[in-house]
């Protein structure tokens, strides 16, 4: 810093002032960084976009799904399910040809359950197109912290999530009383859930994705 005149006139207030103004704009903080919200504390209500899917179709009883060896695994997706997440980029093209926004997230139930692994092995393809990575950290149970992480994130989020959960993910947004939301996830893989918030409101829509042969 230059050295500051010495006396008591108005020139020697003014410099003085510019040379602290830098500290008062920083709240003579020493360069502390922001505090992140407390455990369980929602972001500030920004604008979102958040799109949350089941995991593909699972082998039905008595039959047995397969990994990315494919080796027989009950706890992977069944063809039907590969099929689906192999097309799951189409619903996201690079041009404006869809409703929906092209993801900048995705996430993934984590874990070694069976259906985290489905959700994992349903976004693997759509991630790899989007050249991002899958976020797993999040186990079903945990929706609060993964809502927590959503809304403060970049946006669009995509969530793959296990559908007994997501009624719990949607509460943890704070999205759960908007109108036409279903009670819970119907039994069905070929949907998508898009929950909009806009001046503090969330608004709601359920999308086909009609990916496959017999989706709706």
């Amino acid at each position: 810093m230059p050295a500051l005149p010495t006396g008591t006139g108005p020139r020697r207030r003014a410099v003085l002032a510019a040379a602290l103004a830098p500290l008062a704009a920083a709240g003579c903080s020493g360069g502390e960084e922001p505090r992140p919200p407390a455990p369980g504390q929602q972001p500030a209500a920004e604008d979102a976009l958040i799109m949350v899917i089941r995991h593909a179709e699972k082998p039905y009883a008595g039959d047995t799904g397969w990994d990315e060896d494919g080796e027989d695994d009950p706890g992977s997706l069944a063809g039907r399910g590969w099929r689906r997440a192999e097309e799951l980029p189409r619903l996201f093209p690079p041009a404006k040809r869809s409703s929906l926004p092209r993801p900048a997230a995705v996430f993934a139930a984590g874990g070694k359950a069976p259906a985290p692994a489905r959700c994992r092995q349903t976004v693997k393809a759509l991630a790899t197109a989007l050249r991002i990575p899958v976020r797993a950290e999040f186990a079903v149970g945990a929706e609060p912290a993964l809502a927590h992480a959503l809304l403060a994130g970049p946006m669009p989020a995509l969530v793959c999530w296990e559908h007994t959960g997501i009624p719990r993910l949607v509460r943890a947004l704070g999205a759960d009383r908007v109108l036409g939301l279903p009670a819970a996830w119907p039994d069905r893989y070929d949907l998508v859930w898009q929950f909009t918030r806009r001046g503090g409101q969330w608004s709601f829509r359920e999308l086909p994705q009609q990916l496959l042969s017999g989706d709706a």
